[in-house]
């Protein structure tokens, strides 16, 4: 019943979704032309903000950028893969590998986006060899716990705007993660949502009759493929070192001593009172990354993988660039704030960012990519009601996390590992969404 009524919905989507790069493309003509027209500004002066304000997030990008990266590549470690294996062997029912796939994507995602999108998909392939379940749900739970990336340590909008220098210092200060990441409200809500989603996914557990079970032969060599290690007999291949340059390539005790330095850092800067910021997260993957691939080339090697799905950050971040610079050197940010506080309260502003960013989300599929739009929008707003501005952040990054159940572009990390379709997972999906929309809106507006 799930299935049928979410078939129409799903052939609208693969049939009309483009890339989201089209979206950013139709939204900068949208702002050009809202410019021009409502503000009044004359083209060449709108052009103008807009080229020069192309690149004023270089380092928001590459920030963005490895976060992606450096989750990838600490989930492709052996020690990872080794963790899940081992775990699978809990979820011996069907229920239980539901419960299980659910609870361990939310923490991954909890932990870095990057990590819990791989780590659910490889986990739910681990399980799916071990126990004969619904492959659809299985898959499904593993994407849904890409719900609470951005209440986590490395959610873009609270990181962002705790790091120094971060392009709203200016309109607000720097915000500590305490008041947004560590709030009372975010920490609440993080507790209900992994009650209620594990719970939610193990209700749609279909009947076994009902059920699309996956043989294990079709599953069991892909994790090796998919991450770029050579296998023979089960055991990695081990090269002869032809060159001094495979020597060093090769070397542990090149890529340990390294990765030994920079956690030496990262322990250093925490007994200093050190806060988290988008540096710091991407700080300790990196180095957690290098110390536990062993070898340079093994990290490279899972690097490669992991730059494949950051390929929408690097064209589209430009674009966010020079539609924020129009935005606000327009003109147009200011008034639509001003019509936003026309009929919102400082109670009831959370909320409507946080619907609206899950509009939003639907066209500009990323976190750091949406507060670039929104922040010049919100932040104003929520300066002239008195609201809250951590919530109101904690607001747009909720509503940007919620729309990606039913958003394809982060879908698609996932479903490629798993080996199904957007089709496949989409109904369960759509139920999810429904649900936990209504936990959060609560949330922000009661808690």
């Amino acid at each position: 019943m799930l299935n049928r009524a979410a078939k129409p919905l799903v052939k609208l989507v693969e049939r009309y979704l483009p890339d989201p790069f089209i979206f950013v493309l139709i939204l900068t003509i949208c702002v050009f032309l809202a410019a021009v027209i409502i503000e009044q500004q004359p083209v060449v002066t709108v052009v103008e903000q807009w080229g020069n304000g192309l690149w004023g997030l270089l380092t928001f990008s590459m920030q963005m950028l490895l976060v992606l990266a450096t989750g990838f590549m600490l989930a492709s470690t052996a020690f990872m893969r080794m963790l899940l294996e081992k775990l699978a062997h809990l979820g011996n029912t069907p229920g239980k590998a539901i419960l299980l796939v659910t609870l361990v994507s939310l923490s991954a995602s909890w932990i870095n986006w990057g990590f819990g999108l791989v780590v659910g998909a490889l986990f739910a392939k681990a399980l799916a060899r071990k126990t004969p379940v619904d492959y659809r749900l299985l898959v499904a739970s593993a994407y849904s716990g890409f719900l609470v990336w951005h209440g986590g340590l490395a959610g873009s909008v609270p990181l962002t705007i705790a790091t120094p220098g971060h392009f709203s210092e200016n309109q607000i200060g720097v915000i500590s993660t305490s008041d947004t990441l560590f709030s009372g409200f975010n920490i609440a809500l993080l507790c209900i949502l992994f009650i209620v989603v594990p719970l939610v996914n193990w209700l749609m557990l279909p009947s076994h009759q009902d059920s699309v079970i996956v043989s294990p032969d079709k599953l069991i060599d892909s994790i090796e493929q998919e991450q770029g290690i050579e296998k023979e007999n089960g055991q990695e291949q081990v090269k002869s070192n032809e060159r001094p340059a495979d020597t060093l390539e090769n070397s542990k005790i090149l890529g340990i001593l390294i990765g030994v330095l920079g956690i030496a850092y990262l322990v250093n800067y925490f007994i200093k009172d050190g806060g988290l910021n988008l540096n710091i997260v991407n700080t300790i993957f990196l180095f957690l990354a290098i110390a536990l691939h062993g070898t340079p080339k093994r990290l490279l090697q899972s690097l490669q993988q992991a730059v494949k799905g950051g390929s929408g950050i690097i064209i589209q971040f430009p674009f966010y660039a020079g539609i924020m610079a129009v935005m606000v050197q327009s003109g147009l940010a200011e008034s639509m704030s001003q019509w936003l506080i026309s009929f919102a309260s400082a109670q009831s502003l959370p909320v409507l960012t946080f619907i609206s960013a899950g509009i939003v989300n639907i066209f500009v599929p990323s976190g750091g990519g949406q507060w670039a739009v929104q922040a010049p929008v919100v932040l104003p707003a929520a300066a002239e009601l008195g609201a809250d501005i951590s919530r109101i952040a904690m607001a747009v990054a909720w509503g940007d996390a919620w729309t990606n159940l039913i958003q394809p572009f982060w879908a698609l990390p996932v479903l490629a590992i798993a080996g199904l379709k957007a089709k496949d997972i989409m109904g369960f999906c759509l139920v999810q969404l429904i649900i936990t929309g209504v936990i959060i809106a609560l949330a922000l507006r009661f808690f």
